[in-house]
């Protein structure tokens, strides 16, 4: 059986995802890649960008999701967190 992701690791996914992909994502590419119903990312995404973790940009007819830095912050942060939990196995 698989984890349930909590709400810290999918905005992590969301973040790693926009950046994965050069720092800036369709609505559409993120909504499959994080895994979550249209609902649910739309949600998420509205926090991240009251929490200038992501920024919303339109480029000609098209919306984008761009990373901000302090969003490249928090998944290096995260990442370093995580790599300190799992050293001690937990």
């Amino acid at each position: 059986m698989t984890e349930r992701r909590n709400k810290i690791d999918i905005i992590y996914d969301i973040l790693r995802v926009t950046n994965d992909k050069g720092g800036k994502i369709l609505p559409t590419h993120l909504l499959y890649k994080s895994n979550l119903s249209h609902q649910r990312m739309k949600g998420y995404v509205e926090e991240l960008k009251q929490k200038r973790l992501i920024d919303e940009v339109k480029e000609d007819t098209k919306t984008f999701f761009v990373i901000t830095d302090d969003g490249r912050k928090f998944l290096q942060q995260y990442h370093q967190l995580k790599e300190f939990t799992e050293a001690f196995g937990l």
